[in-house]
């Protein structure tokens, strides 16, 4: 007797494709496999993944790539699996983060990869977290109730009847699908393009703003002066690749690391709008310094209507980030302040910024008589930009002082008793997360939204959350010691004089001369931009609508996100709702945890996210007469 006899009412395989092999189609996966006994119904279901690049990993965290870049997350921070702080509908199945899995089963597979086995606070090298991913992804098809294939190309259209056309030919008919596709290669500003063809002219070398680990750097000639524009992760890479991947290393004596050229490094002369490099990431952890919900920046504060940043947001984000501060200050360190902590909270509930940094008379007079420490005190304007307002005479001068400024900022970031810079850094996670609401509710104008928290904010939360681990930094004082690394200072303006680029800074005398300049750092997300073809064609069709983002004087800022609604299904151009077309990742309004990993025990957004699309996705998927019995019910 067939199949079909035996079960007449079997509905045919499902298939659902995934555009995107990356991370978050394995937690998705992951996601899909917990539910699918209460919701699939013993449907039969085919899921293919698409990418060019091996799955797990994806492009970014792809096995091939220098074993020396590094993450710049702890091992103990990173985590693929859910766990009992996850608030979601589906069921918990715990799987090892990171540092557990490196310490157990993945030993065997460093050890074979030739990889060293970081500790729990170290960070570890990208290949690390690119063995993880791998062994995940096979954890997760090795179990799953569906047929998983993949295909190493690139898709290259989905039709009007959804079909997706690969690169090869092959078509999948699907019926439903996931676009994951992470950070998306776009086409050049009109700026970029402008120096691009202004250097070729000159017989210059520029570098415009890309993934470093992707980007040509034959370009840089040994012991040239590069100039270079960005102080954040891009510039560490790039420093990283220039210096040990050329040949030279360093050795410690002492406390003193020192660094041992190879001859074949450039001199590079970095700055940025700052002047100064990213701050380390914290190098300890303490118990009871979580994320929290927020105090000031709420849902209820910001109400339902439109907001002006400056006016409405700002402020409450002053008064968010200066409470976490102070709250750990007073609560754990009661031997460097003079008040209570209920009187100074009273004082810091009654002041009302006016927003940029800057705090009014009364709220100073607080914190002068409570906090005599100047380093015990938080101005968030100071710590945005540690070098306004200096002028330095020359350059030597300068440096010096950017050299006791990297120092005195490695020793504060590993010391526990500074704990409220971690307060602080939690906080920031948790107003990313209601800005991101806003953003998403469309309570912010397009500038408000570029300028502001694009650009402003994201800036701000990048320089203190998203900095090196220390060693980086302390490679850094070292490649300046040994004249590979030189500080080229705040407000950096380059531009091409005849056959060199020129920079100047307006805080330091002189200028620097150089035949090659790099823009390190990532290119602004602007989907209307990208050079996939598969969203090309579905943007041009209206088949997906993305942000076209103007200023309030007509003028264009670029395109932003795709459009999606809260389910993150696909929003047409019409305004209309695709009902089996997901969209996922840093490219789509709205989606949670494109930023990062999640961390254990912190129960993350992106978890959440995953756990309701893919339950949205089984119960497409559900057999008809199920379906039925629901709605019926």
């Amino acid at each position: 007797m067939s199949v079909a006899e035996l079960h007449p009412w079997k509905e045919p395989t499902a298939t659902i494709v995934f555009v995107g092999g990356g991370p978050r189609t394995v937690g998705l996966l992951e996601r899909f496999a917990a539910n699918a006994s209460e919701l699939l119904d013993g449907r039969d279901v085919h899921l293919h993944v698409v990418d060019p690049y091996p799955v797990g990993g994806g492009r970014i965290w792809r096995r091939e790539q220098s074993r020396l870049l590094w993450m710049n997350s702890m091992t103990s921070d990173v985590t693929i699996f859910t766990d009992e702080s996850v608030e979601c509908d589906g069921p918990i199945v715990p799987g090892p983060d990171l540092a557990t899995w490196v310490a157990g089963e993945g030993a065997v597979i460093l050890e074979k990869a030739g990889l060293e086995q970081p500790g729990p606070m170290d960070f570890p090298p990208r290949l690390v977290q690119a063995e993880y991913l791998a062994w995940v992804w096979e954890r997760v098809v090795r179990d799953h109730p569906a047929t998983v294939t993949t295909h190493r190309e690139r898709a290259v259209e989905l039709t009007a009847d959804q079909r997706v056309i690969l690169e090869s030919g092959a078509e999948i008919a699907a019926d439903a699908v996931v676009l994951a596709l992470g950070y998306l290669d776009r086409l050049p500003t009109a700026s970029e393009s402008a120096w691009a063809a202004q250097a070729a002219d000159a017989g210059l070398t520029y570098i415009p703003p890309g993934y470093t680990a992707d980007v040509d750097l034959d370009g840089l000639w040994p012991k040239s002066p590069v100039i270079v524009r960005g102080f954040g992760q891009a510039f560490i890479d790039l420093m990283v690749l220039l210096t040990e991947g050329r040949g030279g290393w360093y050795d410690e004596r002492d406390g003193l690391l020192t660094y041992h050229p190879s001859g074949d490094e450039p001199v590079l002369y970095v700055g940025s709008r700052r002047g100064v490099p990213y701050h380390a990431k914290l190098g300890y952890t303490v118990a009871g310094t979580k994320p929290v919900a927020t105090r000031y920046l709420t849902k209820a504060a910001l109400g339902d209507g439109r907001l002006d940043f400056d006016r409405d947001v700002a402020p409450l984000i002053e008064k968010e980030l200066a409470y976490a501060h102070y709250e750990q200050l007073f609560t754990a360190h009661p031997e460097r302040v003079r008040s209570s902590w209920e009187e100074f909270a009273k004082a810091l509930d009654d002041w009302t910024p006016r927003g940029r940094g800057v705090s009014d008379a009364a709220f100073e007079a607080a914190v002068g008589v409570a906090v005599p420490g100047p380093a015990d005190r938080f101005v968030r304007g100071e710590v945005d930009r540690p070098l306004a307002g200096r002028v330095f005479e020359d350059r030597e001068g300068f440096e010096r002082f950017m050299t006791g400024l990297i120092e005195d900022d490695l020793v504060r970031r590993a010391d526990p008793s500074y704990s409220a810079d971690l307060a602080v850094f939690n906080a920031l996670l948790s107003i990313y997360s209601v800005l991101s609401r806003a953003i998403t509710d469309g309570q912010l104008s397009d500038e408000d939204r570029v300028r502001k928290v694009e650009t402003e904010w994201h800036g701000f939360f990048s320089f203190v959350a998203s900095g090196p681990p220390p060693r980086r930094l302390e490679e850094l004082l070292a490649l300046h010691r040994a004249g590979i690394v030189r500080f080229a200072g705040p407000d950096l303006d380059v531009a091409i004089d005849n056959d060199h680029f020129v920079a100047k800074s307006p805080g330091v005398d002189g200028e620097i001369h150089a035949r090659a300049f790099v823009e390190a750092r990532l290119p602004r997300p602007d989907v209307l931009a990208t050079t996939d073809p598969l969203l090309r064609g579905l943007l041009d069709s209206g088949a997906l609508a993305a942000d076209e983002l103007f200023a309030a004087d007509g003028t264009s800022l670029g395109g932003g996100q795709l459009k999606a609604d809260s389910g993150c299904r696909a929003i047409h151009s019409d305004g209309s709702t695709h009902e089996t077309l997901f969209l996922l990742g840093p490219s789509v309004s709205g989606s949670a945890g494109s930023s990062g990993f999640s961390r254990p025990h912190f129960n993350g957004p992106g978890f959440r996210q995953n756990d309701a699309v893919a339950r949205d996705l089984l119960k497409l998927l559900a057999p008809t007469v199920r379906k039925e019995e629901r709605h019926a019910s």
